[in-house]
């Protein structure tokens, strides 16, 4: 007898990766006997399913899984990151467009906080995204009041504990100052609750605008308030090519039929000219040799540019305030959501 076990998944999550409904939904299906697995009713969310097993929800077939996608959404100050509010605030699903995949977020922003959100729909995707394993920095720009001490920004390197909770390295810059107000640049990897609120109270220093502008390689750039845009595909396998590929067999078997032969009086599909290139060799490293920039290489050449001097770089969002952010409000020019003037 073989001592392999075949691997497979639970089957609350199979669920959730079909875009059926959250994990915890499908946990509530399962233990109500509404999901069967090969025909047979199951109430336990820890069932396994194997390649080539069938689910079923109210005798319904799961949909065929989709591709892992991802989205980012810029996160407007007010709404909150969650599915469903039992107050009844506003949430960012109420601002996605019709026609979007069910949709989960990778990480948190709360409700006073803005920008970089990434979107997707899948489950294990989302968990990878959010594990600090996973080596991806969270870049924040951070307007402050209070003067700001830059050897206790620098310490921050070495973590600190607040209120004993143990933050980890956390990169921190000061950016500029004018009068009581400050802009600060802070880059952490595993990005606790509130951490960047509660290490600058540490500080003496009260935060008064929070804006997420990179999210590993992927950036906020010039996307508008509450606007969305899917990560292109190759992009997406440049920067996660190994883990997409885990994914890529599902726990159910999806069966594929073979394209139907041309009928009667039809042309079958066009072959590639001879001497050219499939869109697989078309996309090869050597045939892509003096073309343009790789999406990864322009994130690089992204970050390459914010560590610039502020006199150096040309604006992006959230960068150095204008004279409209001295005290007395105001948003700082080329910030998102502002309007820049000439």
């Amino acid at each position: 007898m073989s001592d392999e076990t075949p691997r497979g998944e639970r089957i609350a999550k199979v669920i959730a990766r079909a875009g059926l409904c959250s994990r915890r939904e499908a946990e509530v299906l399962v233990a109500a006997g509404r999901v069967a697995l090969d025909g047979r009713t199951v109430r336990e969310p820890g069932t396994t399913v194997t390649q080539g097993q069938r689910v079923t929800v109210d005798g319904e077939a799961l949909p065929a899984l989709e591709p892992p996608r991802l989205f980012r959404f810029h996160k407007p100050v007010g709404v909150l990151t969650t599915a469903r509010d039992p107050q009844g605030r506003q949430t960012f699903y109420d601002g996605l467009p019709d026609g979007l995949p069910r949709l989960m977020p990778v990480g948190r922003l709360d409700i006073n906080s803005e920008g970089l959100l990434l979107l997707t729909n899948d489950g294990g995707l989302k968990r990878h995204l959010e594990l600090p394993a996973t080596g991806w920095l969270r870049r924040y720009r951070v307007r402050v009041w209070g003067r700001v001490d830059e050897r206790a920004l620098a310490a921050l390197a070495d973590g600190v504990t607040v209120e004993g909770v143990v933050y980890g390295p956390i990169q921190a810059r000061l950016d500029s100052q004018q009068a009581s107000n400050a802009w600060l640049t802070f880059t952490l990897q595993e990005g606790k609750n509130r951490e960047i609120r509660q290490v600058c109270r540490h500080l003496g220093l009260q935060v008064n605008r929070l804006i997420r502008v990179a999210y590993g390689p992927f950036q906020l750039g010039s996307l508008p308030e509450s606007g969305i845009e899917e990560v292109p595909q190759k992009a997406l396998k440049e920067q996660l090519g190994a883990f997409l590929s885990s994914l890529a067999t599902p726990a159910v078997k999806v069966e594929r039929k073979p394209a139907a032969p041309p009928a009667a009086g039809e042309k079958a599909p066009r072959k590639p000219r001879r001497g050219g290139w499939s869109p697989v060799e078309a996309a090869a490293p050597e045939r892509q040799r003096g073309k343009a920039r790789t999406w990864g290489e322009r994130m690089k050449e992204g970050e390459a540019a914010t560590a610039r001097s502020p006199g150096q770089q040309r604006r992006r969002p959230g960068d150095r305030p204008a004279a409209s952010d001295r005290p007395g409000g105001g948003r700082p020019r080329g910030a998102p959501g502002a309007r820049g003037r000439r």
